[in-house]
């Protein structure tokens, strides 16, 4: 019973806009969290929910034997495993379960650094944006040895789909980032082609049904589009900078390799003029307005009208 317990409580360090949502799905199946965020707010609706704060990483990792982080950055995570208050402090944790993007180098590094104390890096980022996290149908690509890929799988299927991409520290990275890279393309290409046809005088709302009955469908076209950009809600929930700093780790990781990107370079480039004009923190869905600003037209469906007309 006891070392049922204990594989029943984890330790959570990221509770933003994907954490929050993904320890939400914790708590909903019956495990106790040990939290920490640099955000008192998002601590605190979680502790409210019955999870229990910890003052550092270090804390948690003091606290519970498996530590999931959700972080922004690579440099986040770098010092959220590594530093004087990092998980590599603590004195209980024995795997350190990053679903972060970071690129494969970081993962690397951070799973060597935490190696030398003991602690296994598992290496689990995830895609499928907050919606995905707060309904638990994410993709999780796990990159471990497999008996402990096996024994996280309990706790990660609560996320959404488990997939063992590999064994090596940095797999579970690679996957992310190819897969983000196309998420990425499709955005910017829908971008570019939906404008077009608006400064042609096609109607937005039938253009995104001709696309999605035919060939050109994608995920811009299937959820983006309709959700976030016909309505201008602009709300899907993952900032530009961000989105940019997935492709550039994609690209980089090509670079090493030796692989040739030359639509993957475009994208970053629209991203870049998107994260200059409408701000790193702008919505992603947000790409399509840099566009609209260069052609002088709106990609706007009739969901938008009301708002439109309220103005």
């Amino acid at each position: 019973m006891a070392e049922e317990a204990a594989e029943k409580h984890v330790g959570f360090v990221g509770v933003g806009t994907m954490g929050a949502r993904m320890a939400d799905r914790l708590l909903d199946a019956g495990y106790r969290l040990t939290i920490h965020d640099v955000n008192p707010t998002a601590v605190a609706r979680l502790v409210q929910r019955g999870a229990e704060a910890a003052a550092s990483p270090a804390e948690v990792a003091s606290r519970t034997g498996t530590v999931l982080v959700s972080l922004p950055t690579p440099d986040v995570v770098r010092a959220v495993a590594l530093s004087a208050s990092g998980v590599v402090a603590g004195s209980r944790a024995k795997a350190f379960v990053d679903l972060s993007t970071t690129g494969p180098r970081v993962a690397q590094e951070v799973a060597a650094a935490l190696a030398a104390h003991g602690i296994t890096a598992v290496d689990a980022p995830v895609s499928g944006g907050p919606m995905g996290a707060e309904k638990g149908t994410l993709a999780v690509m796990v990159a471990a040895p497999q008996a402990l890929a096996e024994a996280l799988r309990p706790v990660l299927t609560h996320l959404g789909t488990v997939f063992v991409v590999g064994e090596k520290p940095g797999m579970g990275q690679t996957m992310k980032v190819i897969n983000n890279l196309l998420s990425a393309t499709a955005l910017a290409i829908t971008s570019e082609a939906m404008v077009l046809g608006a400064k042609a005088g096609l109607d937005a709302d039938t253009m995104i049904d001709v696309i999605n009955a035919g060939s050109g469908r994608n995920t811009a076209t299937g959820d983006k589009f309709p959700r976030c950009v016909l309505p201008r809600r602009f709300d899907f929930g993952f900032p530009t900078g961000l989105l940019y700093k997935d492709v550039k780790l994609c690209l980089d990781e090509a670079e090493a390799l030796g692989v040739p990107m030359m639509v993957g370079n475009a994208v970053r480039q629209l991203l870049g003029v998107a994260k200059a004009t409408e701000g790193a923190e702008a919505d992603i869905t947000r790409l399509v307005c840099a566009l609209e600003a260069w052609t002088g037209v709106e990609v706007r469906g009739v969901a938008a009208e009301p708002a439109r007309r309220k103005a």
